[in-house]
């Protein structure tokens, strides 16, 4: 075949794939009304999980898993779309890295709206201005994000999903060399991920704190001989060089983010569970508490402390495990919890792979 035979082929496999993407697209509205008259929620993430999985399966290349999954995504949001306006508030501004995350999940249809604190995001959601929240909840290098943990306490939301996502922080400003920067603005967290390189790299610097990557960037836009720790879409979004790439101190820097939502998924195979546990303070409490994971053979994957805010010295521990919490062992494991603490509470059960 000629270039000529290959793009008349292309042409016509282009009309098949543009009326497949139709027909495909009728039988996902026709299920989203009957969703909606039965009072169930639209985005399902374990049938999410389920087509991208039976997709990758079914892939002989050329193309890879990962722009497969890309391409469906997009074309799950654009259904998504049309069976429902919906709105997706994260922790903005835009261009952050939650943002960022929120579209690697929901694709690029949807509407979203910027939130300027965690609380703000559970706030929309609870009060259906929203229909998914995402928030950043623990980086690999820093550790938890305590607020959102103690949003999770008082919320009635349910975390449905998560995304784990790589951080690739940059150095990015309005000159052209960095012997040239006299201010560095940045998220306190930011900084903490690429605290080393900072100290080695710009060791005289003026350290500027800002509320995110992205304002970072705006400030380094307007400010001259500025630089900023940011993405390079931020620099992008902010007509920025990137400087310099990857300047986290550790290459597997990983911020794994939650899906607020009001409803708890079906079981996949492949899950995780979210509690919230408050004990007795005694001696051996806790170990009594966590006997549960063992005695019915449960992968413990985290667990972390938060004080009770309205009482000194006593705390809330939360627990992520292996499993859904309609399988029987995950449940037998929260009933016998439930014994040995003051309070139990399931916080999400959602697919553990991103």
């Amino acid at each position: 075949m000629n270039i000529s035979d290959h793009r008349k082929a292309i042409d016509k496999l282009d009309a098949q794939i543009v009326r497949l993407l139709n027909e495909r697209t009728r039988h996902v509205l026709e299920i989203g009304q009957m969703k909606l008259k039965s009072g169930e929620e639209i985005y399902a993430p374990h049938r999410e999980l389920a087509v991208l999985q039976r997709i990758c399966r079914q892939n002989g290349g050329p193309i890879s898993n990962a722009s497969l999954r890309a391409i469906y995504r997009e074309i799950m949001s654009s259904a998504l779309s049309l069976e429902k306006s919906m709105t997706i508030a994260f922790l903005g501004p835009e261009a952050t890295f939650t943002h960022q995350a929120a579209v690697r999940r929901f694709g690029s249809s949807l509407r979203y709206s910027a939130q300027k604190t965690i609380a703000d995001v559970f706030a929309e959601v609870s009060r259906n201005r929203a229909d998914y929240g995402v928030v950043p909840v623990e980086n690999s290098t820093e550790g938890v994000v305590t607020h959102t943990l103690d949003m999770l306490v008082d919320s009635e939301l349910k975390i449905v999903a998560q995304i784990v996502m790589r951080i690739q922080q940059c150095l990015v400003g309005n000159c052209r060399r960095r012997s040239q920067i006299k201010k560095l603005f940045s998220h306190p967290q930011a900084l903490a991920q690429c605290r080393r390189w900072v100290q080695n790299n710009l060791p005289d610097v003026e350290v500027i704190e800002t509320s995110s990557t992205t304002r970072a960037a705006e400030h380094a836009a307007v400010n001259k001989n500025s630089a900023a720790i940011a993405s390079s879409l931020a620099a992008e979004r902010c007509h920025l060089r990137v400087l310099e790439a990857d300047i986290q101190d550790n290459s597997e820097n990983v911020t794994r983010f939650l899906v607020l939502g009001r409803q708890i998924s079906p079981p996949t195979g492949r899950d995780r569970t979210s509690l919230m546990l408050s004990i007795a303070d005694e001696v051996g409490a806790l170990h009594r508490a966590l006997a549960a994971f063992r005695r019915f053979r449960l992968n413990m994957t985290k667990i972390e402390s938060r004080p009770n805010k309205r009482k000194a010295w006593e705390y809330y521990f939360f627990v992520d495990c292996d499993g859904h919490m309609n399988d029987r062992r995950v449940a037998n494991a929260i009933q016998l919890l439930s014994e040995h603490c003051n309070l139990v509470k399931v916080l999400g059960s959602y697919p553990n792979v991103e």
